[in-house]
């Protein structure tokens, strides 16, 4: 089978490299890729989000399976472009990445489908804004009703911050979704959706915020681990029931069925399981430690999805090790991030034990891996244990030099030391005896 992977980051590279090892796979290209992936399979210079291109590309290489990585593409329609030419593509149409695309449009669906979320209001004017601060108070949640690399977000106490984002949000044209804010700590679960089935991926935790112990701006996210010991037993069996096939469902009634990967982005909170929000694609950097541990080979997993066959998929199999992937910025990230200085140490990272990585913000000039994006890379780190994962981890971080890099220290820091309370009844009984 051959593949063609769609992107430039880090997201791509763990796709590719899960791809890699499936030996069912013989060919796999990434369009366009970074200096990374460019190391391992041809990569090929297009813009991602122009459908002909990817399309004509596809065809060129005769790919049998299109695996589109970015949220943009799938915005533009790309899927849609390589579904009309009859070729087996992995991501959602246009209509249904509306999932992603839009939150209020999100809303709406799981109003539909009774799936349990935050209240919340969409302003279209700073007075509108205003009202809905003051109805949930604070915390404040504040999110751009659109595409925002993951950095759409502020949660503040501060009443003057929350408008000046969603006045910046309307300013540009822009409406903003204002919703409660939910307690308990946040799960990232993957689930496969052929647009009828749905198979889930094991779950992760990653960590938004730019300095350690979740201080300062919202970012693409700084690092994650997976599994999470911590976790209620039923947690997953709970949002397939009344998550994931109630959305799936609904966007099949609607005449969008989903196929792709949806990303639920989840809170377990004193009032039960919320969903924060959805992603139409592999989410990032969960993914780089969600596909180390994936055992069952990823290419006719997600060739099944494309055709519309995961309800003969066989059980998922699983690396009982853990995995942690920390993020490493680059300086000024995720503002202006620095970039064009060189990443020394690379080798000396992937030679410890147990530990690979990433690229995702990276390029080659003159024979030399460069920066090149506000998140430069993801080393990920599997262990026996999570404190092991951990210790690998940051060998690799330490082990690379790139000039004013930032890196958060503390990922998966408070699992390790058992310090993540779930509120009782947040998802299913005897949570509490669970975890003790």
């Amino acid at each position: 089978m051959k593949v063609l992977v769609v992107g430039p980051g880090g997201r791509e590279h763990a796709i590719v490299r899960a791809l890699l090892a499936d030996p069912y796979v013989s060919e796999v290209h990434a369009a366009p890729g970074n200096a990374g992936i460019a190391q391992v399979v041809p990569v090929h210079s297009i813009n991602a989000s122009d459908p002909e291109a990817v399309t004509a590309l596809a065809r060129e290489l005769g790919s049998d399976l299109v695996v589109v990585g970015p949220e943009a593409p799938l915005a533009a329609g790309v899927a849609d472009a390589l579904a009309e030419a009859g070729i087996p593509v992995f991501g959602p149409s246009r209509a249904a990445a509306q999932l992603e695309a839009s939150k209020a449009f999100a809303k709406q669906v799981m109003a539909e489908a009774n799936v349990p979320t935050a209240m919340a209001r969409v302003a279209a004017t700073p007075d509108e804004a205003a009202d809905a601060l003051d109805t949930f108070g604070a915390p404040y949640v504040v999110k751009d009703d659109g595409l925002a690399a993951g950095k759409g977000v502020v949660v503040t106490s501060d009443r003057d911050e929350a408008l000046a984002h969603a006045q910046a949000c309307f300013d540009a044209g822009g409406t903003v979704v204002i919703e409660e804010f939910l307690d308990g700590p946040e799960v990232s679960l993957f689930v496969l959706s052929d647009g009828r089935h749905v198979v889930p991926l094991a779950p992760a935790q990653d960590f938004k915020r730019i300095f350690d112990n979740d201080e300062g701006p919202n970012t693409g996210g700084m690092g994650a681990y997976s599994p999470l010991e911590w976790a209620p037993a039923n947690l997953v069996d709970d949002v397939i029931a009344r998550v994931a096939q109630p959305t799936v469902d609904e966007m099949a009634s609607r005449g969008t069925p989903f196929v792709g990967v949806l990303y639920c982005g989840l809170a377990l909170t004193s009032r039960g399981l919320r969903v924060i929000e959805f992603n139409a694609r592999f989410g990032d950097p969960e993914t780089q430690a969600v596909l180390a541990r994936l055992k069952t080979p990823l290419g006719g997993l997600l060739l099944a999805a494309a055709k519309g066959e995961l309800d003969a998929m066989e059980q998922l199999k699983w690396d009982a090790r853990t995995a942690v992937a920390v993020v490493v910025a680059s300086e000024n990230y995720p503002d202006t991030p620095r970039t064009g200085d060189p990443i020394l140490g690379l080798v000396e990272a992937e030679a410890i034990e147990g530990v690979h990585v990433l690229h995702a913000g990276t390029a080659m000039e003159a024979n030399e891996i460069v920066s090149a994006g506000g998140r430069v890379l993801a080393v990920v780190a599997l262990g026996e244990n999570l404190a092991q994962a951990r210790e690998l981890a940051y060998q690799g971080v330490d082990a690379i030099d790139l000039e004013g890099s930032q890196h958060r220290g503390d990922i998966a820091l408070k699992a390790e030391r058992g310090d993540i309370v779930v509120p009782a009844g947040s998802a299913g009984a005897d949570i509490e005896e669970d975890l003790a």
